[in-house]
């Protein structure tokens, strides 16, 4: 009889901490007024926007911290370097970094740009992320089983009611993009990046849309509140829209988390990170 009391013992203790855990969760659902229910984790774009000594650095901080793919374009600061841009002044040089990463991953990978690449200075550049609707399966299932978590609090994912900050790309013919800085300027924008490109033969398209585009055209990124999305993008609209000589083509796109911006948010993230 004491054999099967022994026996039993583990197991009680362990239905104990079953129990234990749960009301433990129930409790801290209730104490913070977050839901706890997990779904799986995705995969996410990074961008990041640094000077170009801090290329590697930063695919070095990624690693670190989990895995990513990751390619990268040269850019260029906006030219009147005396504006303190939410992109990065510190030179005139840029890379933009794209990284596809984990969501699970997400907050620490980002935490960890903004401390070790000192993002929190100004100059230094700046890191956000972007939700994807489509990912390759094979690259998915890779990626996101690196994750630390691979899955998340489904509270913690950004929603559109959450969203601070929308990415605005004005691909407008070469020779064009610093004129729509200049529009976008006038109603509030800080500053923005430039990417040399060329478009592919969309001679298809050009037929529907009823306007001829350049093959060599220039991408200008910028980064805005969300409140001020929608005053910069008429602003181009009208200055370098498709009506213009730029044919530009201006397009934004939601912005979940992000580093560099600005000390308040800065703050607000760190914050935000430790509760």
């Amino acid at each position: 009889m004491a054999e099967k009391k022994q026996e039993k013992t583990p197991r009680k203790q362990q239905e104990t901490r079953s129990v234990l855990r749960s009301a433990g969760t129930a409790l801290g659902s209730k104490l913070t007024g977050r839901s706890v229910s997990k779904v799986p984790g995705r995969v996410k774009l990074l961008v990041s926007i640094v000077n170009k000594r801090d290329e590697i650095r930063l695919k070095d901080v990624i690693d670190d911290v989990s895995v990513a793919l990751s390619v990268t374009f040269d850019g260029t600061g906006t030219a009147h370097s005396q504006v303190l841009d939410y992109l990065g002044i510190g030179e005139t040089e840029k890379s933009v970094v794209f990284s596809l990463i984990p969501e699970g991953d997400e907050e620490k990978i980002v935490r960890e740009i903004r401390n070790r690449i000192s993002l929190y200075l100004v100059g230094r550049g700046i890191s956000f992320t972007v939700p994807l609707t489509g990912i390759s399966e094979i690259v998915a299932n890779g990626l996101t089983s690196a994750a630390a978590e691979k899955a998340i609090e489904e509270a913690k994912r950004m929603t559109e009611e959450t969203r601070k900050y929308d990415l605005i790309v004005a691909a407008v013919a070469a020779g064009y993009a610093e004129e729509a800085m200049e529009a976008a300027r006038a109603v509030g924008a800080a500053g923005g990046t430039i990417i040399h490109a060329h478009s592919l033969n969309n001679t298809k398209a050009e037929q529907f849309i009823g306007v001829s585009l350049l093959q060599e055209q220039d991408l200008l990124l910028i980064l805005t509140k969300r409140e001020g999305k929608l005053p910069i993008m008429q602003a181009l609209f009208e200055k370098v829209g498709l009506k213009t000589h730029a044919n530009g083509i201006i397009i934004s796109v939601p912005v979940d988390k992000t580093a560099g911006i600005s000390a308040a948010d800065e703050t607000a993230a760190e914050n935000g990170a430790e509760a």
